[in-house]
């Protein structure tokens, strides 16, 4: 499997390939940064990010996109920069049919080291030795990014099989395998 990691952002956006499958060897195809200026207009920045975004889909042509999950932030400027970009990811993707799934940031921490609470330096340490790499992969943007896309290698078939077992379970109407008849209420 081929997955393209993205970290949104509106000034950098981390992307990064990983191919490999559950107990396997994994493989870095890519790394690197959609940047914008942080003076050019909204607009400007969100065509910059897709037309990033699309030269990285073109160029790896990958099986899935995986999409950090945007949460609240104190900083509303900074979580609706970065809402944007996630939301540019997802539509550049499902435009040419990629399934997009999304992880939240304690999802891929725990995933990469084992803990949910892990912080930057040791994402990016696991990620590095995760991916047989000389050295750490930089800026962080671009380190999350690959980190996503461990994290879906690893986890996205377990959930999307959980996922499709819920779904296949709601549509099965349940019997009722003892009416109640004549019962007095």
């Amino acid at each position: 499997m081929r997955v393209l990691g993205v970290d949104p952002g509106l000034t950098r956006c981390g992307v990064g390939v990983v191919e490999g499958a559950p107990g396997r060897p994994l493989r870095m195809a890519g790394v690197g940064v959609v940047r914008t200026p942080a003076e050019a207009e909204i607009g400007q920045r969100l065509l910059l990010v897709e037309q990033g975004l699309e030269a990285w889909l073109d160029e790896h042509r990958p099986d899935l996109v995986a999409v950090e999950r945007v949460f609240a932030q104190h900083n509303v400027r900074t979580v609706m920069g970065t809402a944007q970009a996630s939301a540019v990811a997802m539509l550049c993707a499902t435009r040419r049919g990629i399934p997009v799934t999304l992880h939240t940031p304690s999802e891929v921490k725990a995933a990469v080291t084992g803990s949910g609470r892990a912080d930057k330096a040791q994402v990016t340490a696991m990620v590095q030795r995760l991916l047989r790499l000389d050295a750490p992969p930089k800026p962080a943007d671009a380190a999350d990014a690959l980190a996503l896309a461990i994290c879906h290698i690893w986890r996205g078939g377990t959930t999307n099989r959980l996922q499709a077992a819920v779904q296949a379970a709601r549509a099965t109407p349940l019997k009722d395998p003892s009416p109640l008849k004549g019962s007095a209420r």
